[in-house]
């Protein structure tokens, strides 16, 4: 059995609670704290049965990782998850809707990017293992839950998993700076995949030509890029609104 993992701050903890309040081994909180957002938390806590531990901040900065625990950390077995990408997309009902991230290496934007895509409703975040974050606590606080609800898988070979995507009949719909056609005029209602790349960087050269299509977001201002998170946010829920 692999240890328990920390997750830290309302949101991430709170999810879990509503979840799988059952793989929730402990939950640390700061006593001196005493708002209303605390003790409806600590309310939800006692109700589903959770055994809590007083912690000073000092104890929750070292439990966490981070000073922006907001006062709580919980130390939690991992919950059953999908163990591949196909089993997903097997189980998937309606057209699918993945998120691509290639080349995402910072914790807070992968974090942002999961947020997102639970927005959205995406089915699953891609990313390749050598140019990727893995999910850490950061990336769960960040996600302010999300990176309990959207599966994340992290690929060997990206352009060889976009490819057997392909043969799913999934679309493969990359976002570039240069490319002629723009958000709005793209078709997101049939089984699609958004790729996109690092803030600055882009998709890499072999990234960017396997996909069936290339798209980019029109900017009136004078920067030139979005940052990724944003970026996945704009093109998302226009996904969104059409399959709606």
């Amino acid at each position: 059995m692999s240890s328990p993992k920390v997750l830290f701050g309302f949101h991430a903890v709170g999810v879990r609670l509503k979840t799988a309040p059952q793989s929730i081994v402990e939950i640390y909180f700061e006593p001196t704290r005493r708002d209303a957002r605390m003790r409806q938390f600590l309310e939800r806590v006692n109700e589903a049965g959770v055994r809590l531990i007083e912690a000073d901040g000092l104890r929750l900065s070292k439990l966490a990782g981070s000073h922006g625990h907001q006062g709580v950390a919980a130390r939690v077995e991992p919950v059953p998850q999908i163990h591949s990408l196909d089993d997903l997309l097997d189980a998937v009902t309606e057209p699918p809707l993945l998120l691509v991230l290639d080349g995402v290496t910072d914790p807070h934007n992968l974090g942002a990017c999961l947020r997102v895509a639970d927005g959205a409703g995406v089915h699953a975040v891609i990313a390749p293992k050598d140019h990727a974050v893995g999910v850490n606590a950061t990336v769960a606080k960040v996600a302010s839950g999300a990176a309990e609800t959207v599966p994340y898988f992290m690929v060997t070979n990206l352009a060889r998993t976009l490819g057997e995507l392909k043969e799913r009949n999934i679309w493969i719909i990359g976002t570039a700076e240069d490319a002629p056609k723009t958000l709005y005029q793209a078709d997101f209602k049939g089984p699609v995949a958004l790729v996109l790349g690092a803030e600055g960087q882009g998709m890499r050269q072999l990234t960017r030509k396997t996909c069936d299509e290339l798209i980019s977001i029109p900017m009136r201002g004078a920067v030139e890029s979005l940052n990724v998170s944003v970026a996945s946010g704009v093109c998302l829920f226009e996904a969104m609104r059409q399959r709606t």
